[in-house]
């Protein structure tokens, strides 16, 4: 047998002085065991023990078989093929590790390594692996904007090829197809120089095509896709595309009305996150959450250096900007904080921009979500960084503030003459709301300040007198701003943009020595006060703690408190501080054992354990109960967001493991989870468990949505009463779920598995979530679907949908109706909706229904209309009963004759009137025809002249005629009684008559 290989191929490049990190020694390993099956074996014998080893060990045997992939170009093949014989999984242990590979490590790749990975994503996608678009939306990320090496260049047409030979399978997954539009839309901004144009073409080409043939899955991109779209409009297809959306938007979707359409729509954070790199996401997170203001200068000279130092990389800034606005937004403990605040990042972005026209782009980019704010659906926090930007610009850098006041007081009549009111109105709605929020206190120190030139003042105060000062010297809060120019606008450690270091002055005199200091200096100067608060014995062990921050390390520390107790604010901020330096909880979509092993090693579990432990004892009670007042004083503080959801996470990772561990079947049963712990927390913490699970379900959405997934059907089987139509925690899942996310919780209720809903007062959670994004609420409707929730739940609220602001939801509503039959109380809450020319619900349901069960929709409305005239009804029929509809009941007559009039033109535009022929139509007709007012008789006058007129009562001549009509009549007229139920017994006399009609037709 060949001896196994001591030196492995590598999959990263690694300098003389890197040590291996845990992640390559872990491959290096995988790949040795691999060998050592392979080596001297016959390709059965070779086969048959790499299915013996996967049945016990199939994590290390496929991890090994990928880095063979991955840097052994020549038995790739061969390799690839004997991994998806012997995958227990369908390649998803491979998916995960080589997803997580890309986000951390794939800057770090060898070239074979890069060209590997390219040739494995091919083949899976041909062999259509379950999971692989997970992986190429990773590797999406690191084609980056703003630059144009042969590197990025040789990835961005590499997977450019990929999708267009493998189209066909990109059409099954819509969101990857907005994320690929949004990708190419903005690298080929960047693709303008001559011995790229072949690659630009190529990427015109396919992102036209992609546009045009899937336009209703790119709407989804909102606005920032306008803006993409604004910087290629000069090429030539493009140009033809702006034609076409401006023009003939119905060629492009049905549902396009025109631009504003995508404008009033927010873009989703995943695209505004996908344009950076992982890598500059983390530095940019980094920046913005841990690096204290006096402290950040040198890591903005760094990032400036690494990744803005070229003229293309310019057109970076406004990618970083939206990522900065739209997605990074801190936490009150954190604007509260002395982090440095993102208007000091973005105003530094700007002031160190070198191109003209990326700095255009960058204050469009600051401003965009500026000029459609609608309050109702749009964050303030992506509105707060650009007027921080202005008014703390406006004592150190005049000139910045006045050049973002010019460019917004020229953006309104300019960005698109034929909405300059409605860019006026949206930022209007964003100067209100900031006042309102108080994120500003009164713009008038901002808009007249004798800093800005006096033609800038004029066109300020001309575009935005309702914010400036008034007749009064009353600013547009109310507050007299006589002097505000010589008050000062903050402390002397006021943060300020990098390049302003004359004018920076600390009043910390310590803290000034920082500013070359490494970051991890910094924090341990910060550490001896945290170990300070501590009792003497426990100091030593502190600092231990805030090094390694492990579950062993918090254990040691717990196990030596004993009398004197520390206190728990002084715990409270250590384990704070060891949590918050260390990497965040996050899964993979299916974690394994060995990733929940690494999750729990971090300093919260170990409390959690300690609290769950079966110790007793005088000394143990003491800790429990000062680890109970450190969560209380971490909740109250507001200083660690992710202690509910990481005890969830406990509870359910304990719980999986005694059920693991339990053989017996019926014992397994028995394996309670410990819910209980959960709301002895709660109550600590002086939450309810509903509001606890709302909150903590809220921050781990921000923390990870693949965690989130993971504990949702553990959550809402063993907190059903609490969480069941809980509307937070529901917009909280649904704002993080991506398709595949949603596809699983969608068969998790098929399975029985999960169980989100109950039919109580289910109206009031869809009426709440009206206003959701339209992905969310398409989450939420498939949610729906998919638990059964009958068309009866939500009857109420079809008369409130409109068709214009609530399309999702009606939509959804409507192709629940087709799945049912007509029913009197659905057509009823059908003709309550408004009447609108527009609005084709009511005709769609009906005409649907009419092919199968004309008969039972023409005696509904019938009986509806006829309804609508109680006075024509004999007293002796009325009687009150539970499905009655006392005569004012809605709809009023004007609703019912409005509906059916829009009934009629469709048929007549059909030219099929058989619905208004049928006899208990042409009956409800001639009463409608007999009993309405002059001026209903002139306004629906069509379609009362298709009663016939032979047919009518007497000469119209009384009521007491007509409600001593025949006995068709008297069913017609006895509404009180039967009108409205669910089931409509048809005289057999009817048909009859029916069926003479017709033929003498």
């Amino acid at each position: 047998m060949e001896p196994i290989k001591s030196n492995p191929p590598r999959l990263f490049v690694c300098t003389a002085i890197e040590n291996k990190d845990e992640v390559e020694e872990r491959y290096e390993k995988a790949y040795n065991y691999f060998q050592s099956l392979v080596a001297e074996h016959s390709e059965k014998e070779a086969h048959d023990a790499l299915n013996n080893a996967a049945c016990k060990n199939h994590e290390d045997v496929s991890l090994g078989m990928l880095m063979s992939i991955l840097t052994e170009p020549h038995n790739a093949i061969k390799c690839y093929r004997d991994l998806t014989l012997i995958t227990r999984d369908g390649l998803t242990c491979v998916l995960n590790n080589l997803s997580n590979l890309i986000l951390e490590r794939y800057l770090k790749f060898h070239d074979i390594t890069r060209n590997q990975l390219l040739w494995l994503i091919k083949e899976m996608i041909r062999n259509a692996v379950n999971g692989v678009d997970s992986v190429c939306w990773n590797l999406m990320r690191y084609a980056s904007g703003g630059d144009i090496t042969p590197k990025n260049i040789q990835l961005v047409e590499s997977l450019l090829d990929i999708y267009i030979e493998n189209r066909a399978w990109l059409d099954k997954f819509p969101v990857l197809i907005c994320m690929v539009v949004y990708t190419y839309l903005r690298l080929i901004e960047d693709h303008n120089i001559p011995q790229l144009m072949n690659l630009r073409q190529k990427e015109v080409n396919f992102v036209i095509t992609l546009i045009r043939e899937r336009f209703s899955d790119v709407l989804t991109l909102g606005r920032d896709l306008v803006r993409l779209l604004q910087n290629v409009a000069r090429i030539p297809e493009f140009n033809q595309l702006w034609q076409d959306i401006f023009m003939n938007p119905k060629s492009l979707c049905p549902t396009f009305t025109n631009v504003l359409q995508l404008l009033q729509t927010r873009t989703s954070r995943r695209y505004l996150q996908s344009r950076l790199t992982p890598d500059m996401e983390r530095k940019l997170v980094f920046l913005t959450s841990q690096v204290r203001f006096g402290h950040h200068k040198k890591y903005q000279e760094w990032f400036q250096r690494q990744y803005l130092a070229t003229p293309e990389s310019q057109s970076l800034r406004s990618d970083m900007i939206r990522f900065i606005v739209g997605v990074i937004h801190p936490t009150n403990e954190l604007l509260c904080s002395d982090i440095i605040p993102r208007w000091a990042v973005i105003g530094w972005l700007l002031t160190t921009c070198t191109s003209n026209v990326a700095a255009s782009n960058a204050k469009l980019a600051l401003f965009y979500d500026w000029l459609f704010y609608d309050p109702e659906k749009d964050n303030i926090m992506n509105i707060e960084p650009a007027i921080l930007v202005m008014h703390h610009s406006m004592r150190s850098h005049p000139a910045v503030t006045a050049t973002l006041l010019d460019f917004l007081c020229r953006i309104i009549p300019n960005f698109y003459p034929p909405f300059a009111d409605k860019v006026r109105q949206g930022i209007f709605n964003s100067l209100q709301q900031i006042i309102e929020k108080r994120v500003l206190p009164n713009l008038h120190p901002l808009f007249d300040s004798p800093k800005l030139d006096r033609e800038l003042r004029t066109t300020v105060r001309d575009t935005f007198k309702e914010f400036c000062t008034n007749g009064n010297g009353e600013g547009v809060s109310g507050l007299r701003d006589e002097g505000s120019e010589d008050l000062p606008r903050g402390g002397p450690d006021e943060p300020a943009f990098s390049d302003d270091e004359d004018e920076v002055a600390p009043n910390i005199a310590e803290d000034t020595d920082d500013d070359d200091l490494p970051l991890s200096e910094v924090r341990a100067r910060e550490r001896p006060e945290l170990a300070a608060a501590l009792p003497l014995v426990l100091r030593p062990l502190a600092e231990t703690l805030l090094d390694e921050r492990t579950s062993a390390a918090a254990t040691a520390l717990i196990n030596a408190c004993s009398a004197p107790m520390p206190t728990a604010a002084a715990l409270a901020d250590l384990f704070a501080a060891a949590v918050q330096e260390g990497p965040p909880l996050r899964i993979t979509r299916n974690p394994t054992q060995a990733e929940l092993d690494v999750a729990l090693n971090t300093p919260l579990f170990a409390m959690f354990s300690y609290i769950m432990g079966s110790g007793s004892g005088h000394d143990v009670e003491l800790r429990r109960k000062l680890i109970w007042e450190t969560f209380k004083e971490i909740h109250s503080q507001n200083i660690l967001h992710s202690v509910g959801f990481s005890l969830l996470f406990y509870l359910k990772v304990c719980y999986d493991r005694e059920r693991s561990a339990e053989r017996d079947a019926a014992k397994r049963k028995n394996v309670k989870f410990k819910a209980d712990v959960y709301r002895e927390y709660c109550s600590n913490i002086e939450l309810k468990v509903a509001d606890g699970l709302a909150y903590d379900f809220e921050r781990c959405q921000e923390n990870d949505a693949n965690l989130l997934v993971w504990l949702i059907p553990d959550v809402y089987r063993e907190f059903k009463d609490y969480s069941q139509n809980h509307i937070r925690m529901l917009h909280a899942i649904v704002m993080a779920l991506d398709a595949g996310q949603l596809q699983r919780l969608v068969s998790l209720t098929l399975q029985g598995i999960l169980m989100m809903f109950k039919s109580d007062d289910i109206t009031t959670m869809i009426s709440t979530s009206l206003g959701w994004e339209t992905f969310e609420q398409y989450c939420l409707w498939q949610l729906l679907t998919a638990h059964d929730i009958s068309v009866e739940d939500v009857l109420p609220i079809i008369p409130k949908l409109s068709h214009k602001d609530h399309s999702e939801a009606l939509t959804s509503v409507l192709l629940m109706l087709k799945q049912e039959k007509p029913v009197a109380e659905v057509v009823r809450q059908l003709f309550c909706r408004p009447v609108d020319n527009e609005d084709k619900t009511v005709v769609a349901a009906l005409m649907y229904w009419c092919q199968d069960y004309e008969d039972k929709v023409a005696d509904l409305v019938a009986i509806l209309l006829s309804t609508r005239y109680p006075g024509t009804s004999p007293n002796k029929r009325k009687r009150s009963g539970k499905h009655s509809i006392p005569p004012n009941a809605p709809p009023s007559v004007e609703s019912v004759l409005g509906h059916l009039e829009m009934l009629r033109v469709h048929c007549v535009n059909q030219n099929d009137m058989s619905i208004f022929n049928l006899e208990c139509m042409q009956k409800a007709l001639q009463l409608a025809q007999s009993n309405s007012t002059d001026s209903l008789r002139r306004q629906y006058n069509e379609l009362l002249a298709l009663a016939w007129e032979d047919e009518l009562p007497i000469s119209r001549r009384a009521r007491k005629l007509v409600a001593s009509a025949t006995p068709a009549n008297q069913n017609l007229h006895s509404s009180n009684e039967d009108s409205e139920d669910d089931e409509i017994v048809k005289p057999k006399q009817g048909k009859r008559r029916k069926k003479a009609i017709s033929d003498s037709d």
